[in-house]
């Protein structure tokens, strides 16, 4: 089995990694001590990409490793519902945070720590049979996660050259911004993505704002904003963790999605959108479906594709319904859109379905899409900047 850990950095790195494998945790069936209670034989199939199973006890440990500067982001996680899950070994944390600096989470506070960080990857690493690459959770507008978890990424790139090395970044936004430097980090933490990362998805802060106000959200929080971005990562790493007809592993979607080496900064999309608290109240037809996850509005990303042109798209699918329906609807937008396509692309729209349906709906689907337009995102943090 191609086996992949998860770094997660940072105090939003943490909180949404935490959130995360609460999420497929359910889909696979895994209670919060880590034992099995499901009853279907796709749920385990795969299931040691992201967990190893311990045969004492018969339990299912992430293989996650929890890092941030300051010791209180690692208290909140053991006292969340999945908390007791995680192997105690892999928390690794300092005693003073990065204070919304990126030179700090960098050069000097986590430089301090990274080689402890290093020793519990590469025991991990150790843990695995056939390692595919490495998966980082992480903000691009805080301290650590911006400054320590770019770090960690050419470290980890140093270390292991071959791997692939994937990362779900948050971008932040003025609507939310803890500190008037966050497009400095943000900034300084893109170059260091756009050398080290084989794909890097973009979740968006003003995108999730957008979201919970259309879902009228009252008191929006954090916890809301990582409610929506984890059930994306949960759709995202679909083809990893289940049976599935493409993206069976990181250097497949890295093939199918960064057609060129730099230009691996996609936009994920999900449908349909729900909150925390509620489930979807009816199933969407497939057609319904099909229109939903191409439409803008559904996007993690705040920027819009028909500004520019896709260089590769993929739809994963989950739920019980026909592939060839979903193809034939799928063909049908892209007529419609085809001047949204390169044409000197051939296959550049993959489609694929999972018959195992995420956690509150019976029918969803997740878009990932490699468009030009992701630059309007690039250029908002660039005048904010300025």
């Amino acid at each position: 089995m191609k086996e992949i850990v998860q770094v997660q950095v940072g105090q939003c790195g943490n909180q949404i990694g935490t959130k995360f494998w609460e999420v497929i945790s359910g889909e696979h069936a895994i209670q919060p001590e880590g034992s099995y209670k499901g009853d279907c034989d796709l749920q385990l199939e795969r299931i040691d990409a992201y967990y190893k199973h311990v045969a004492n006890g018969d339990k299912y440990i992430p293989r996650a490793v929890l890092v941030d500067l300051d010791p209180g982001t690692m208290d909140w996680i053991k006292g969340t519902t999945y908390g007791q899950l995680f192997d105690p070994d892999n928390f690794v944390f300092g005693q003073s945070d990065a204070s919304n600096n990126w030179a700090k989470g960098h050069y000097t506070e986590g430089a301090k720590l990274v080689d402890n960080v290093l020793n519990v990857v590469r025991k991990e690493v150790e843990g695995c049979d056939c390692l595919q690459g490495f998966q980082l959770v992480h903000s691009l507008g805080g301290g650590t996660g911006s400054g320590m978890g770019t770090l960690l990424i050419s470290k980890m790139r140093e270390a292991y050259p071959d791997k692939i090395m994937s990362s779900f970044s948050v971008l932040g936004s003025p609507k939310v911004a803890d500190a008037v430097i966050d497009p400095y980090n943000a900034t300084l933490s893109l170059n260091q993505l756009i050398k080290n990362t084989d794909e890097t998805f973009c979740i968006d802060n003003d995108a999730l704002i957008d979201h919970c106000r259309i879902l009228k959200i009252n008191n929006l929080n954090y916890v809301d904003l990582n409610h929506l971005a984890s059930v994306t990562m949960s759709g995202v790493t679909t083809g990893l963790r289940f049976p599935i007809q493409f993206n069976a592993d990181l250097g497949q979607l890295s093939v199918n999605d960064a057609s060129f080496p730099r230009l691996h900064f996609f936009m994920p999309g999900f449908a349909p959108l729900s909150t925390k608290d509620t489930t979807v109240d009816r199933d969407l037809t497939v057609a319904e479906l099909v229109q939903q996850v191409f439409n803008t509005k559904n996007l993690m990303t705040a920027c819009n594709p028909r500004h520019g042109r896709f260089l590769a798209a993929a739809a994963i699918f989950r739920g019980p319904m026909s592939i060839n329906e979903v193809n034939d609807q799928i063909k049908s937008v892209q007529n419609k859109n085809w001047s949204d396509f390169i044409d000197e692309l051939p296959n550049n729209m993959k489609t694929g379905v999972c018959n195992v349906p995420s956690r509150g709906s019976n029918l969803s689907a997740t878009f990932i899409g490699n468009n030009t337009a992701i630059q309007e995102v690039f250029k908002r943090i660039s005048e904010q900047f300025a």
